[in-house]
């Protein structure tokens, strides 16, 4: 009788355990950071000016960071380049940059800073994390020394990472990863020899890490979902709103909803580069977004979020999509350009109406109600369905619904 009373005690305890060990929602953070830039960036610097410009960052990360603390947030994501900036070369990149270790030699910097060599700023993102009880993402330059034997070894005898760190609550480097699909003018750092694919456990869900130009390519973006299974993914980002489709707070908030996950993502805050875009969406809307081309000033972003995102998959789009029937249309169709690609386009000649328009295999349907129909404006629906080959290389399929330039579409060549 006393055993089973005991086993009865220990079954109880061990369910409480569970229930305070996980929570079903969460308080995110992202922080869209108007970084203070090095005076100059292709002239070699000492490490202690380099030092010098990455505290002013930091500094400002800090007030950030601790307000996102204070106001209850578990974790709080900030840009890529947003301790030091861009267009760097090797060279000049190499005094901001620092050796940061596998996660598995389970460190936590601000109790232990020279363990790894001088590790500055490893060891201010790591207090800040372990002071404020909440888990950091950022954005740093890692190094790792190489020599003859290694035939894919640079020059200089190092690789250079554009790398995304992950400090816990307590402080503890628990992720790193190493940017795989750079942009170009990247020229300063290295691709990592195959796409790694980072993960990292909590009490509120599992967390996938990647950063900017990663999201236009299968790995590791959509394998961190699809066999991976992450609830939330970080997105430390530098991303430049380029019209009409790669507009970052409607590319991120499609991705998080087609991919079915929570989407963090902090930008850098610099209106003449036009960037600015930073978010929290979630898998059916976002949460909390900023957009801004006139203030000079960062901006901090929270929400509540549900901690686990998988849901049952209710429509299987790719049969939905296959099944559609085209609608029948009398317009004419004509081509167009909108960033380098042509497009097939059909022009709305209606206030209302159904419209299908095709490229090679992608069809896109439109059902639409005007309030009413200008004779000064043309928008037209337009398909693209190839690869673009303009500021990087990948496969596009879009559907976009454009207002043209002109009234005057000739039907021979253009609407962008």
């Amino acid at each position: 009788m006393i055993t089973s009373r005991l086993l009865v005690y220990v079954a109880v305890l061990v369910l409480c355990v569970i229930k305070v060990s996980s929570r079903d929602t969460f308080i995110a953070a992202v922080y869209e950071h108007a970084v203070k830039l090095p005076n100059a960036t292709l002239v070699p610097v000492s490490h202690e000016e380099a030092l010098a410009v990455m505290n002013q960052n930091l500094d400002l990360l800090e007030a950030a960071i601790t307000s996102a603390a204070n106001q209850g947030a578990h974790i709080i994501v900030t840009p890529e380049d947003g301790i030091y900036g861009w267009n760097f070369s090797r060279e000049t990149i190499y005094p901001y940059l620092e050796d940061i270790p596998d996660p598995g030699v389970n460190w936590i910097p601000c109790n232990n800073p020279k363990r790894f060599g001088y590790t500055p700023v490893q060891e201010r993102l790591s207090c800040l994390a372990k002071d404020n009880s909440i888990y950091v993402v950022a954005n740093i330059g890692d190094k790792k020394p190489c020599n003859a034997s290694d035939s894919q070894c640079p020059l200089d005898g190092r690789y250079q990472y554009n790398t995304d760190v992950v400090f816990d609550s307590q402080g503890k480097l628990v992720a790193r990863y190493h940017k795989h699909n750079l942009f170009m003018g990247e020229n300063q750092f290295n691709v990592p020899k195959k796409p790694e694919v980072v993960t990292f456990d909590t009490i509120f869900g599992r967390f996938g890490v990647f950063t900017c130009f990663d999201i236009l390519f299968y790995d590791p973006a959509v394998t961190l979902v699809k066999d991976f299974h992450v609830d939330t993914i970080v997105f430390p980002t530098a991303w430049m709103n380029v019209l009409p489709h790669l507009s970052a707070i409607q590319f991120h908030s499609a991705w998080a909803m087609g991919m079915g996950v929570n989407f963090l993502a902090s930008n850098i805050h610099h209106p003449s580069k036009r960037m600015t875009g930073s978010g929290i969406y979630a898998p059916d809307s976002p949460r909390a977004f900023h957009y801004d081309m006139k203030t000079k000033e960062g901006k901090l972003l929270l929400s509540q979020l549900d901690s686990y995102t998988h849901h049952p998959i209710v429509v299987n789009w790719t049969s939905y999509a296959s099944s559609i029937k085209a609608f029948p249309t009398e317009n004419q169709e004509f081509t167009g350009t909108a960033f380098f690609d042509e497009f097939t386009f059909l022009e709305l000649t209606r206030v209302t109406g159904n419209y299908t328009v095709c490229q090679k295999k992608l069809c896109c349907h439109l059902s639409y109600k005007m309030s009413e129909k200008r004779t000064d404006e043309v928008y037209a629906l337009g398909a693209f369905d190839g690869l673009h080959v303009v500021e990087g290389r990948y496969y596009l399929q879009i559907c976009t619904l454009l207002k043209c330039k002109t009234a005057h579409v000739t039907y021979l060549w253009w609407c962008s």
